[in-house]
């Protein structure tokens, strides 16, 4: 029995109708024409959620003063610190380390792995377990050029035009020209690509791209790079020692202002942790969990912009961050997989997106803020949504197209978690399209950094997702992945150099909170939150009144 509604398989009745016809095209090679440059600056401009004035604050204190972000944003770089600076005993600490990562999902656990082999001790602090990250929910693919008819050079115009050329360049170019060498990096540690029967590497398109260069292991990517990672990490506990359920709070910085550790909070015993470090690297990951313009996201549930913060707080610059992703193909139905991504992937391998009459209205595969304000537009102006049992509108991704397109048994053997994902709820998506609609995806900005993840800091280090630069105002598929591991291993090589530079620990402060604390009061911001958020609150309001402190 399907687990869609009577109404809604009526709607897939259109769906189907035109399918023969679109599937035939799509073997002639025939697709549904793309925007021109123009038309895709009107869509942004008209319709993607970064574009409107609504929901948007100027930043009073920090050194992004005048700047305007998304409000959730705004109001956690204005926060207050969790600790009181004086009370906080910094003669003694708990652990001492040459660098310390803050963060444990791809991006922090490849900084270790570097730090490691370099012979140094590395102590990484993780909120949840070991792993918990938007890395291991990562499902598409990861993009290198590899293949005979590709280069990085290819792949740099990809992500620059992918990014409106609002990148950094040297960023860009360590991203695309490190690519290979990453693939090579992750086959010594034994991750399994998908592969042709001869051994080649099985590549694919994916948004935005001018090649095949999408590498995968079936739709669960990024779950495989972090079992290979963390394995490897475990394997190397001489070195490299984590610390679970014990999120950062604050750096710790010297008298010159140099970062040399941070303040750990234990989310089990409530316990604050100081921990002296040479070097620090800061891989907290995104933000997806404050619900930007109250969309729901992909992003797993400890996302809530700690690093950021404490960065902030600390004195780096912050670039892009009024720039968010929103993924086009998010979940709306049935309502237990609301906001959950659905790969692009599914795009990549031939599913066309369709709206309320079974027609095209865009090209499956433009970039992600493109293929994201045509999916608005369709569902807010022109009408054409699909209205679920709740009220909420979406398009149709038509999976079975799969298929038809590339043979019986395609979509279990190639989507193997999107089709369980959806088989719980009766739904067969190699028989059945899936509704979608965007939802918030990606922390485009973060943290200013160099090539080697090195910050306005000394000692400070930054990759991944926390970081700005690399991406742009958006993020073409299969970059992600691709960017935590690249700077996730030149942070942790950098950070490495830095603290072989020093003889000794120096000593930590935490006058910096103080001043930022001053900052606050002097700008007039009444009753500030307090940051990091570590955890979101979904509590109801009737919860909440019967809960204690």
């Amino acid at each position: 029995m399907s687990g869609y509604t009577e109404e809604l398989k009526g709607l897939i009745g259109k769906v189907e109708s035109t399918r023969p016809a679109r599937v035939e095209k799509a073997k002639r090679g025939e697709h549904f024409p793309s925007l021109t440059i123009k038309e895709r600056e009107e869509w942004l401009r008209r319709y993607h959620p970064d574009y409107k004035s609504e929901g948007r604050a100027r930043v009073g204190v920090g050194p992004n003063r005048g700047g305007v972000f998304p409000e959730e944003v705004a109001r956690l770089l204005e926060s207050r610190s969790m600790l009181d600076p004086d009370g906080i005993n910094l003669g003694t600490s708990d652990y001492a380390t040459d660098v310390l990562v803050i963060g444990a999902g791809g991006a922090g656990t490849a900084a270790a792995l570097a730090v490691a082999a370099s012979g140094l001790d590395v102590l990484v602090s993780t909120k949840l377990r070991h792993g918990d990250s938007n890395t291991v929910m990562a499902e598409g693919g990861m993009q290198a050029a590899d293949q005979e008819c590709d280069s990085p050079y290819f792949h740099y115009l990809d992500v620059i035009g992918g990014g409106h050329f609002t990148n950094s360049p040297p960023l860009v170019s360590a991203l695309t020209n490190d690519a290979p060498l990453i693939i090579h990096w992750l086959e010594e540690m034994g991750m399994m690509f998908d592969k042709l029967p001869d051994g080649r590497m099985k590549v694919r398109h994916g948004g935005g791209t001018s090649r095949k260069r999408m590498h995968s292991a079936g739709d669960m990517t990024g779950a495989e790079i972090m079992r290979v990672l963390r394995d490897e990490a475990r394997n190397r506990a001489d070195r490299i020692k984590v610390l679970e359920f014990s999120p950062a709070v604050e750096l710790l910085t010297d008298k010159s202002g140099a970062v040399c550790g941070a303040v750990l909070y234990n989310l089990e015993t409530k316990e604050y942790y100081v921990v002296k470090a040479k070097a620090v690297v800061m891989a907290t990951g995104g933000f997806g969990r404050l619900h930007i313009q109250g969309f729901p996201t992909t992003n797993h549930y400890g996302a809530t912009a700690d690093g950021v913060v404490m960065a902030y707080r600390a004195g780096v610059e912050l670039q892009d961050m009024d720039s968010t992703q929103y993924h086009p193909t998010g979940a709306i139905y049935p309502e237990q997989n609301v906001g959950l991504l659905i790969t692009e992937k599914v795009r990549g391998l031939g599913a066309q997106i369709l709206n309320s009459e079974g027609t095209e209205f865009c090209f499956a595969l433009e970039p992600r803020d493109v293929e994201s304000a045509c999916i608005i537009r369709e569902c807010v102006d022109a009408g054409h949504g699909v209205v679920t049992p709740t009220a909420r509108v979406g398009v149709w991704l038509d999976s079975p197209m799969i298929d038809m397109l590339h043979g019986t048994g395609t979509v279990r053997k190639e989507l193997p978690a999107k089709y369980i994902q959806f088989k719980r709820y009766n739904i067969d998506i190699s028989k059945e399209p899936m509704l979608v609609y965007p939802t918030l995806h990606y922390q485009n900005g973060g943290v200013r950094i160099d090539e080697f993840g090195g910050t306005s800091l000394k000692g400070f280090f930054a990759a991944g997702e926390v970081t700005g630069g690399v991406h742009g105002k958006n993020r073409l598929m299969g970059n992600s992945l691709l960017d935590v591991l690249v700077f996730g291993r030149r942070a942790g090589i950098a950070a490495s150099e830095c603290a072989k530079g020093l003889s000794e620990t120096p000593a930590p402060t935490l006058e910096h909170v103080k001043k930022f604390h001053g900052e606050l009061k002097k700008a007039g911001i009444k009753d500030p939150v307090k940051g990091p958020m570590l955890l979101p609150a979904y509590a109801p309001d009737h919860v909440k009144k019967r809960q204690w402190g």
